[in-house]
């Protein structure tokens, strides 16, 4: 085929304009274009943990003074530090590890944050491009280990890709319903040289555009619903607090007076001592919340997705006629457990916006008496007061009490609460009265033992004048525990509320409930000494036996403010979760206390 003489002459052109803006571009390694990203996101924290793979990279942190990079023990904990950073700030939390084991471990943090929805973009190292698939040392598949678990992910084959790549991934993180996103750079792409043109201020990418306006005609038809609802609820979960819409969601409960309910990962959305809060809902929500999710006659779902362990069987769910409106940004999470009548895809805080306008612009209300006659029904319920429990117990600390006592000591104060997954979670869910969001940081969806202090620790350093507290337990808060050398070395003082019951409490309760009693492998036999383990770490540590010294304790505790504490208290080993939905269980099949046994 010929070249005319203009495609040569136009060709040639081109190829003098770039190399004219080349020579204007200074020359950069990938691992330095990747900090001039970082910075251009306005990152403030790396967690992470050196290796072969990545070492051209800690060379170009090594020589910027913007970003500061945390030296974790274990790659799991650099990415849940990460998350618990971006949980409690809304920022994208980053993470930083080496190729195969680096990447292999931080596989549950990865999976932890995508659960949840968590903004995240985790950088990983891999072997140079010539050597992947060749079973190099410390080589595994990133993308394809991944894939299940991440929003999107990247393998950089070309340095001239990397900044385009980055701008990307941390787009993809925040946007839409967030999650994290894995960029995977070979050793040899965090070496070579490429002009570097500056970071991209845009970003287009035809196949992702998540919707963020609802549809007003959808919008209309929900508030036609709710303002003729009799026994209407409104359910909210994670999606509220990750799309900052508490404000648009609060005023639209006090507007139409109607009863709420937040999921675990929604608590603080709406204030838990408002009286229009019904509590948490699910496996072990209150009689209240799940009555009333079961009874409604018009739920309006908010960025949440009825999952198992908040209505229990879906069979069971849909035996009572109900009208649902579910908004969510995900149109995947709509009619996905259940069948929904008026689905909204959008922003929630969009929508909510949306919502609240049209309320003010209608002059119908909800039906005062029918309303009322609701109430009436909801504080018959709330009367039986499901979590009430032994409270006079002056001989064995019961961890309901450890909890309680937490709370009104720091309920004013400018207070996070961390915690692990097991018994501790749900009591601290169940008796910590969350006024606000992204104050409650836990592991929902996975349910990962562990993340407790790492996410403590990244908490910390994004709110050095918050107090940060640890609610776990002599199990989970093993996982992760040489993070309190993190601790130490980043001067992050957390205080650490370990409920020690001697047992995997969680998974003893359903022994003694489904199993009979028979309690494989649930006693914890052969306990470190806290206090002593605490000290070795460069900490206070402190043991707690009976029920009049757990105040004194706290308090103690509090006063070190540059310390971090470790609070071993010695509760009930007795003590169940209660109510509690058994697994296959109708969500208002609620067993109620060791009576119903």
């Amino acid at each position: 085929m010929e070249i005319s003489k203009a495609e040569i002459t136009s060709a040639a052109a081109a190829a003098s304009a770039s190399a004219a803006h080349n020579s204007n571009s200074p020359e950069l390694r990938g691992a330095e274009i990747l900090v001039k990203a970082l910075q251009a996101e306005n990152v403030k924290y790396v967690w992470g943990y050196p290796g072969g793979a990545v070492l051209h990279i800690y060379d170009a942190f090594y020589k910027q003074d913007t970003i500061q990079h945390v030296l974790v023990r274990h790659e799991q904990a650099a990415v849940h530090a990460a998350d618990g950073y971006a949980r409690a700030t809304g920022d994208v939390g980053v993470a930083l590890v080496t190729s195969g084991p680096g990447v292999t471990n931080a596989v549950t943090g990865i999976a932890t944050a995508y659960m949840d929805s968590i903004p995240m973009v985790i950088i990983t190292g891999q072997v140079p491009v010539p050597a992947i698939g060749l079973d190099a040392f410390q080589e595994c598949d990133t993308v394809g280990i991944t894939r299940p678990i991440v929003k999107h992910n990247f393998l950089v084959k070309d340095v001239r890709h990397m900044a385009d790549v980055l701008k990307k991934a941390f787009h993809i993180a925040r946007s839409g319903r967030p999650g994290p996103v894995v960029v995977d750079i070979p050793k040899d792409v965090s070496f070579n040289k490429t002009p570097y043109h500056g970071y991209p201020d845009k970003v287009e990418m035809r196949s992702y555009n998540p919707v963020r306006k609802g549809h007003g005609g959808q919008i209309r038809k929900a508030l036609q619903l709710l303002l003729a609802a009799k026994r209407p609820y409104i359910y909210t979960g994670g999606g509220v607090i990750l799309g900052n819409a508490t404000s648009e969601l609060r005023h639209l409960v006090d507007m139409l007076g109607f009863p709420c309910t937040n999921t675990l990962m929604g608590l603080g959305a709406y204030p838990a001592t408002d009286p229009k809060f019904l509590g948490m809902l699910g496996m072990h929500g209150t009689i209240e919340a799940n009555n009333a999710m079961q009874n409604c006659d018009v739920l309006l779902a908010v960025g949440a997705r009825f999952d198992d362990r908040v209505i229990g069987n879906p069979k069971h769910f849909a035996q009572n006629e109900r009208k649902i409106i579910h908004i969510d940004i995900d149109p995947s999470s709509i009619s996905k457990r259940v069948k929904v009548d008026i689905p909204i895809v959008g922003d929630v805080k969009d929508v909510l916006t949306e919502l609240i306008a049209m309320v003010n612009e209608s002059s119908a209300r909800p039906d005062p008496a029918s309303l009322a006659e609701w109430w009436k029904t909801i504080e018959a319920w709330r009367g039986k007061e499901c979590l009430k429990y032994d409270r006079g117990n002056k001989d064995v600390i019961k961890p309901q009490h450890v909890v309680e006592t937490l709370y009104e000591m720091t309920k004013d104060a400018d207070a996070y609460i961390t915690s692990d997954v097991g018994q501790h979670q749900m009591w601290a869910a169940q008796y910590y009265k969350f006024n606000e969001p992204r104050r409650w940081i836990n592991s929902g969806g996975l349910g990962t033992m562990g993340v407790g202090i790492p996410y403590a620790m990244g908490i910390k350093l994004a709110k050095p004048d918050s107090e940060v507290f640890c609610v776990t337990g002599e199990g989970s808060v093993q996982m992760c525990i040489q993070e309190l050398s993190t601790c130490l070395q980043y001067n992050t003082p957390i205080k650490i509320v370990s409920l020690n019951n001697r047992y995997l409490g969680m998974v003893r309760q359903w022994q003694e409930i489904d199993y009979e009693g028979r309690y494989s492998s649930s006693y914890m036999d052969a306990l470190p000494n806290f206090v002593k383990l605490a000290e070795a770490y460069g900490h206070v540590g402190m043991l707690i036996e009976h029920p009049k010294d757990v105040e004194p304790a706290l308090r103690e505790a509090r006063k070190l403010k540059d310390r971090t504490v470790f609070m071993d208290f010695r509760t009930d080993p007795t003590e169940n979760v209660f109510p509690m939905v058994k697994a296959g269980k109708g969500i208002t099949e609620m067993l109620l206390g060791s009576e119903d046994l």
